[in-house]
């Protein structure tokens, strides 16, 4: 008979998804919104818990119930976009961006306020030694909920709590007035922000690193893989949620204390500083070094296992050898290009996804034909890719105007109805051939 895993296994296994999505972008975002949002923060955490931990969660319920397999989801659009899209996906979040990113963000927040000069040797230095623990950690998959989900997250989640704790018991100042876009319309202003922490995309990477940790636990029935799967996902959203409504609030009381901010990091840098004096900077350091590794080596292991599965030449040592030099060496000499390069890559890409996430979803329940596949990522595609070629430069006014006239497109969110409209074109397509089909056959 087959094993269950007892309650702590799933705890460190829930604990080791929180971690994988827990990056150094999910700890600044909350406290920039919590500020500028000041009394519409329970509208605006509200509208990003939606898209920052619905999403997600539903992502990885989407991908456990595809066994982990990015490339199935993928191929019911069609088989030409099941070859390109989860490697535009994986290299996108992975070598790319996300990965040399984080390498980077731990030397700006983690080591280079404790530094009297800053330099590039500094930068060298530290990212060396952070893709190395990196390749160290990720190399060997199997003890990675034992490193990560028992050693590195209790660590991480102790920094935030004692952060949360004490920004709740003594708050620096009262909660300020809404700012920008948060004083109309701030759940919609959240939303966009909780989407853009692209969560729901690393959902779609991360869900065959911990399927395979399942396994590995002795785990093979797909029913209970599935299940402990989604579980784990859940208490990754609990703690995402205890994380985002803390520091949002912490956000929302110090503008009073440190100004307004250009960014969160900035915002819980001066926080920490007023709450804890000298020892802020180094629990500051903590959580933003490990939110950063354990997001590293999540990555690393999720790439280095989909892509030495896609290409069998490649062994998985092999392939994570390649993903820490190549991120160690974008991280010192190229990040800035390759934001420049991947962010509309991002725009383009995580509105296609969010559909193909909802789509399968549905199909779990109702099967979803390729048309209204191909209609919905058509509809959304048309106007994401425009918006990515926008953010990197390349705008015509006339187009511009055009989409402008789309519901709300100025939020952020102009890819929805195009992507309705072309489900629904595409059903009636569908049942178009259908009824030619059947009108054909008397």
């Amino acid at each position: 008979m087959e094993r269950k895993l007892p309650l702590k296994e799933i705890i460190a296994l829930g604990f080791f998804m929180f971690a994988l999505f827990l990056g150094a972008g999910n700890i600044i975002f909350p406290p920039l919104l919590g500020q500028q949002a000041g009394g519409s923060l329970l509208s605006a955490i509200t509208g990003f818990l939606v898209t920052g931990v619905g999403l997600p969660v539903l992502a990885v319920y989407t991908i456990a119930k595809s066994s982990g397999n990015l490339d199935d989801l993928s191929n019911r659009v069609h088989p030409a976009f099941g070859k390109v899209f989860p490697v535009i996906i994986y290299l996108t979040l992975g070598p790319f961006f996300g990965i040399p990113r984080t390498g980077t963000v731990t030397y700006e927040i983690g080591v280079a306020p404790f530094l009297s000069n800053e330099s590039s040797m500094g930068l060298f230095i530290s990212t060396f030694v952070f893709f190395l623990i990196t390749f160290w950690l990720a190399l060997n998959p199997a003890k990675l909920v034992d490193r990560v989900g028992k050693v590195l997250t209790p660590i991480l989640l102790l920094s935030i709590v004692i952060i949360s704790i004490r920004g709740f018991a003594s708050p620096i100042g009262s909660i300020g007035e809404a700012a920008g876009k948060y004083r109309e319309g701030a759940f919609f202003g959240g939303f966009v922000e909780g989407y853009l922490t692209m969560d729901a995309i690393a959902a779609l990477v991360f869900g065959i690193v911990v399927i395979n940790r399942v396994q590995e636990m002795g785990i093979k029935t797909t029913s209970f893989i599935r299940s402990y799967t989604i579980k784990a996902g859940i208490i990754a959203g609990i703690g995402l949620s205890f994380v985002y409504i803390s520091l949002s609030y912490i956000g929302a009381t110090s503008a009073e204390a440190v100004g307004m901010q250009e960014n969160g990091g900035a915002i819980l840098s001066s926080v920490t500083s007023l709450l804890f004096g000298p020892f802020g900077s180094i629990i500051l350091a903590l959580v933003i070094t490990g939110a950063c590794l354990t997001t590293s080596v999540g990555l690393v292991a999720a790439c280095g296992e989909y892509l030495s599965q896609r290409f069998t030449r490649l062994s998985y040592p092999v392939v994570v050898t390649i993903l820490c030099l190549f991120s160690f060496t974008m991280a010192n000499l190229g990040l800035s290009q390759l934001i420049a390069v991947s962010i509309p890559l991002l725009i383009m890409i995580y509105p296609i996804a969010i559909v193909l996430i909802l789509l399968s979803l549905l199909h779990s329940y109702i099967p979803v034909t390729r048309a209204v596949y191909i209609g919905a990522i058509m509809g959304a595609g048309l106007v994401s890719i425009y918006d990515g070629l926008t953010t990197a430069g390349f705008e015509v006014a006339a187009i511009t105007s055009g989409f402008a006239m789309i519901p709300f497109y100025s939020n952020g969110l102009g890819w929805l109805i195009p992507s309705i409209v072309g489900g629904l074109l595409g059903l009636l397509f569908k049942y178009a051939k259908l009824l030619n089909w059947a009108a054909s056959s008397k």
